[in-house]
């Protein structure tokens, strides 16, 4: 004995509106910026930037790393005549990128989490 059944999709019309210049400049951005928007764009860049001022460490502090922004300056001086600080120099700036791209990541999850328990 065979049972047949018809199942019967509607979907419903989206209307869309027109498209407005600064509707384009927007999806383009956000593809660009991986949705995060501009300052999630460009933080890790700036903590980059502040990263190449030597013996300060601007870019751990700038991502509230202080203890190991003040970690660094003081292991620093012990390296500064050998060849040991170029690497700690170029490690902190690394250091800095991934720490604000970490902050930056975990930021749009929050923010994505919370949008999506409300919803």
């Amino acid at each position: 004995m065979a049972v047949e059944e018809e199942y019967v999709v509607q979907l419903e019309q989206e209307e869309r509106a027109g498209s407005s210049p600064l509707g384009v400049i927007s999806a383009i951005w956000k593809e660009l910026s991986g949705g995060i928007g501009p300052w999630g764009a460009i933080r890790p860049l700036f903590a980059v930037f502040l990263s190449l001022v030597p013996f300060l460490f601007l870019g751990q502090h700038f991502n509230r790393e202080h203890r190991k922004g003040r970690e660094w300056f003081l292991i620093q001086f012990p390296l500064i005549p050998a060849f040991l600080w170029p690497f700690l120099f170029l490690f902190s700036i690394a250091d800095a990128w991934w720490a604000s791209s970490r902050i930056v990541a975990a930021s749009e999850t929050k923010t994505r989490l919370e949008a999506f328990t409300q919803d």
